[in-house]
Formats: C-alpha cells, sequence, structure tokens
C-alpha cells in the first residue's frame, strides 16, 4: 500500500511538472509552443498538380519526394512559420490517379503572395538527342531543313533534382569551346547526379545533349570526352540579367516536376482563432461533463479517474509540445474523441470492480481482480481502433492525416494511463471491507 502511495505522489508531482511547463512555454512562446496547422491559425492552402507524364510507373514516387523536398527548401528561404508541404495522390477510385503537391502557409493571408513564394521555379532537364531519321527533319519556308528536336530527344537522364548549385560566370566557352565574355551559368550536381552525368557522358561521346528549361531548348552541345567533376555548363547566349535571374531560380529550387496550380484557398486568422476557440471550448464542455458523470456515478474511483484523466491529458499536451505534433481542427477533435475512450476504460474497470465487491472481497482483491478481468475487453476495443488510426493515417489525405495520428496516440496513452495510473490511485486508497462507507463510496449510481 506504501509503495502504490509513493508511486501515486510521484505520478501527482510529474503531472504538476509537466502542467508548469506547458503553461509556462506557452506564455513565452519559443520553440516549445503549440504548433498550430493552417485551419486554426489562419494563412494559404495551395494544390498543385505534377506533370508525370514523362516518367516511368516506378521513378514517379521518388520523383514527387524530391518536388515536396525542393518545394520545401525554396519556401524556407522566405521564412514562413511552420510551412507544411506534402504530396498525395487522388483519383484511385477512378482509375486516373493524379500526383499532387499540398502546400500550407500559416500567417500567409494574400493568395498571390503566397503563389509568388512558389514562384515559377524553372524545371531543368538534360535529355540525349535520339538518331536523326527523314521523320525528324521539318522543311521551312525558306526550303531548308531543320530537326525537330521536340521530338527528336529523349527522356530526361537528369533533373533539377539533381542540382546542388548555380554559379554564374563570365569569360567561359560556349558550346564550341571557344573563350568568350558570354555570361554562362555553371551547374554543380549533387553526388548522385555527377556520377550519372559522369557515366552517361562517357558511354555517350560525340553525341549531342540537350539542356532544357521549362521544355525549352536552351543548349545543345555535343559530348566530346567524358565530363567528370560533377559540373555542367549552360550556354544560351543569355544577357547578363537574364543569366543572373536563371542562377537565381536555379539556386531557389530546380524543379524535378512541372506543376500547375489547382486552387487556391484563404483562411483569415480571425476565423482560425474562432476554430481554435470553439474547439477548445467544446473540449473543456466535454470533460466537465464527463467528470461529472463520474463522480456522481462511480464516486470515489470515479474521482480517482477525473485526476487519471487530467494526468492523461497533461501527457498529451506534453507530447504535442515536444514531437511536436502540428494541431489542426481535425486533429483536436480527435484528441478530444480519445478522451472518451480513456473515459470508457476506466468504466469497464469499475464494472468489472462492482461484480467483485458484490462477492464479498475486499477493496485492493475487488481492484486486482477487476483490472484482470477488465483488461482483456480493454485491449481488444484499444486494439481496433489503433488499427482504424492506422489505416486512416496510412490511406488518408492531409485532413484526415492530423485526425488519425492524434487520435491513435491518444488511444496508445489512454490505455496505459487506464491500467496503470487509474490502478495506482486505487490501491493507494488501502484495503477496506466492502461495508458501511467504504461500501458507499465504491458503490455506483443508485446502489448504496
Amino acid at each position: 500500500m506504501w509503495k502504490e502511495r509513493l508511486i501515486a505522489l510521484a505520478i501527482l508531482i510529474a503531472a504538476s511538472g509537466v502542467g508548469w511547463f506547458i503553461f509556462s512555454s506557452e506564455a513565452q512562446g519559443g520553440n516549445f509552443a503549440f504548433k498550430l496547422g493552417l485551419d486554426l491559425s489562419g494563412g494559404t492552402h495551395l494544390v498543385y498538380k505534377a506533370d508525370t507524364s514523362r516518367l516511368a510507373p516506378e521513378d514517379v514516387r521518388e520523383s514527387m519526394a524530391s518536388l515536396r523536398d525542393t518545394i520545401e527548401r525554396r519556401v524556407n528561404l522566405f521564412g514562413v512559420s511552420e510551412p507544411i508541404v506534402q504530396t498525395e495522390r487522388s483519383g484511385l477510385l477512378s482509375g486516373e490517379a493524379q500526383e499532387r503537391l499540398i502546400i500550407e502557409l500559416p500567417g500567409v493571408t494574400d493568395t498571390q503572395e503566397a503563389i509568388d513564394l512558389i514562384g515559377a521555379t524553372p524545371v531543368l532537364e538534360f535529355r540525349l538527342q535520339q538518331s536523326i531519321s527523314t521523320q525528324d527533319l521539318v522543311v521551312g519556308e525558306d526550303g531548308v531543313a531543320e530537326i525537330s528536336f521536340d521530338d527528336n530527344f529523349g527522356p530526361a537522364v537528369l533533373t533539377g533534382a539533381h542540382l546542388d548549385r548555380a554559379n554564374l560566370q563570365f569569360g567561359q566557352g560556349g558550346s564550341g569551346g571557344g573563350l568568350s565574355n558570354e555570361p554562362v551559368v555553371i551547374l554543380d550536381f549533387t553526388s548522385e547526379g555527377g556520377k550519372i552525368f559522369s557515366e552517361f557522358t562517357g558511354e555517350h561521346v560525340g553525341e549531342i545533349f540537350g539542356i532544357f528549361l521549362d521544355g525549352q531548348l536552351i543548349s545543345n552541345p555535343v559530348i566530346n570526352q567524358k565530363i567528370s567533376g560533377g559540373s555542367a555548363v549552360i550556354s544560351g547566349g543569355f544577357q547578363p540579367e537574364e543569366a543572373r535571374e536563371l542562377v537565381r531560380k536555379l539556386n531557389f529550387g530546380a524543379l524535378p516536376l512541372p506543376i500547375e496550380l489547382l486552387s487556391s484557398q484563404t483562411i483569415g486568422a480571425s476565423l482560425g482563432a474562432e476554430t481554435l476557440f470553439k474547439g477548445v471550448e467544446a473540449g473543456l464542455w466535454g470533460l466537465a461533463a464527463v467528470a461529472l458523470f463520474l463522480l456522481l456515478w462511480y464516486r470515489l474511483p470515479g474521482l480517482l479517474s477525473v485526476v487519471s484523466l487530467t494526468v492523461y491529458i497533461t501527457l498529451m499536451l506534453a507530447i504535442f509540445k515536444l514531437v511536436p505534433i502540428t494541431l489542426t481542427a481535425a486533429g483536436l477533435a480527435g484528441f478530444i474523441l480519445s478522451i472518451g475512450l480513456a473515459v470508457d476504460a476506466n468504466i469497464l474497470i469499475f464494472e468489472r470492480m462492482k461484480e467483485e465487491l458484490l462477492e464479498g472481497k475486499w477493496t485492493n482483491n475487488a481492484v486486482k481482480d477487476g483490472f484482470k478481468r477488465a483488461w482483456l475487453s480493454i485491449r481488444d476495443g484499444n486494439l481496433s481502433s489503433i488499427i482504424t488510426a492506422v489505416i486512416l493515417f496510412w490511406f488518408g489525405t492531409s485532413l484526415v492525416e492530423g485526425f488519425a495520428l492524434v487520435f491513435g496516440i491518444g488511444v496508445i496513452i489512454s490505455m496505459l494511463t487506464a491500467i496503470t495510473i487509474s490502478r495506482t490511485f486505487l490501491l493507494a486508497l488501502g484495503d477496506y471491507e466492502n461495508k458501511g462507507v467504504a461500501k458507499f463510496l465504491f458503490g455506483t449510481g443508485l446502489r448504496k
């Protein structure tokens, strides 16, 4: 009994310390403030469609991940607080899968500004010229046959995903190799890109390796020899200002795939604050109603259940801060729902305890046996909820993912608090025969 009382005291002290950390850190802001999603803090929501028509099916996932990382770096350059950039595949049921990029920019309420943040970042591609046939020749008005470049180049061998950095230089040679004052753009590839570039140029000496920017051929140098060192030169007859702008855009992140804006939505800060207030208000009213029911129906065990529930809420808020988890309106709903499941576990335990007490057992034995009998039902019920949360998170969109993540974590934590903290508190009360005051305090409902 003394062991349980010491543990219960330690739990209360620890929970008090965690609670102090939550409220003090929130008041001071900084790294440990709650991370609020777009729907709670206000901002801009953008949906882009990625063009993956030129990719092999097995390369789509990797290219979308690279696109997400590139856009995220670009957005971060502008100091947007806690941007969310994620990918999703839509239209699976219709058989026409569409790769999409979802961008949320908290605090940015000007839609055009948000679109400008993403910008028209160039799509950079290196494509090898295929063998020339008579079908590739286009006769112009002057009767001169020209090569149809768009139809004559193969798929991209390298893209902006392989680019590390771009630099502007003057006095370098163009495709002909001579010296000039022409501005050229020097591309430094990543280690992977440099390896691919070196191997490919070594295998295709004497062939034309076209450089495309936003689908337009800007340079078609001939591979004279294997090019090692992880660098390439773009010499497209640029004006100095054009070259500087190209370098700036490429350093912001050359996109590995073309993207097209599908929709945009602006959420005002006042609307987000109202959503947050309503969600918290609903949670407090729901918690008060649950606490009142537990106190009136389950008496002393109900009181300890409320204390255990308070510890659970404190732990969840600490997890939200420390992980951190970005809270959305859907996530807030998942959190409130998990509170109901935490209470459900306690009710199962109390009902089993009541049956043990009716058999004449003393309170400690009733608590232990009641927990033992209730455990299987608690385990199976929570396991089914966890499976549901995993499925929702795996297949759901960004809105559903927020709900599933918070709900899943809440179910796991609530199960642990129900079978450990509540049990410890009940055993810390001591062992009493089920009669008199003890019978009333451990009774339920209208039973005396």
